[in-house]
């Protein structure tokens, strides 16, 4: 059975940084697309990034574009969203999310794309 765990949230100050990253287990993790989510309080779940399964094409949200960079590791069963110059705004629960793919360079945007999810990590952002 798939399963995502993701790790790397905390409190940070506005302006800082942080590494997020997401362990996948039970799936072929060079088969999946993988993609970062975030809902915040009160709000729907909202795409943040994306990247292929051959890790060679990657697409953010122009909400996190220019502070944000996503890779994966084929190796490690790994993904990781590097965000920098964190805004309150960016202060949300982040999810990673995966799905079988054969394009090796498709990349997915849509919550209801994908069919794997983590459980989340809380990201706080104070000014």
């Amino acid at each position: 059975q798939a399963q995502l765990v993701e790790d790397g949230g905390g409190s940070v100050q506005e302006g800082g940084s942080l590494r997020l990253s997401c362990a996948a287990s039970g799936l072929t993790f060079s088969d999946v697309a993988l993609g970062w989510f975030r809902q915040a309080p009160g709000k729907e779940r909202e795409f943040v990034s994306a990247i292929s399964r051959n890790g060679e094409d990657t697409y953010y949200a122009d909400s996190v574009k220019g502070r944000a960079t996503v890779s994966r590791d084929n190796a490690l069963n790994m993904v990781y969203l590097q965000m920098n110059s964190l805004k309150t705004d960016d202060t949300a629960v982040y999810y990673c999310a995966a799905r079988a793919t054969r394009v090796y360079s498709a990349y997915y945007s849509q919550t209801n794309q994908y069919p794997y999810w983590g459980q989340g990590t809380q990201v706080t952002v104070s000014s």
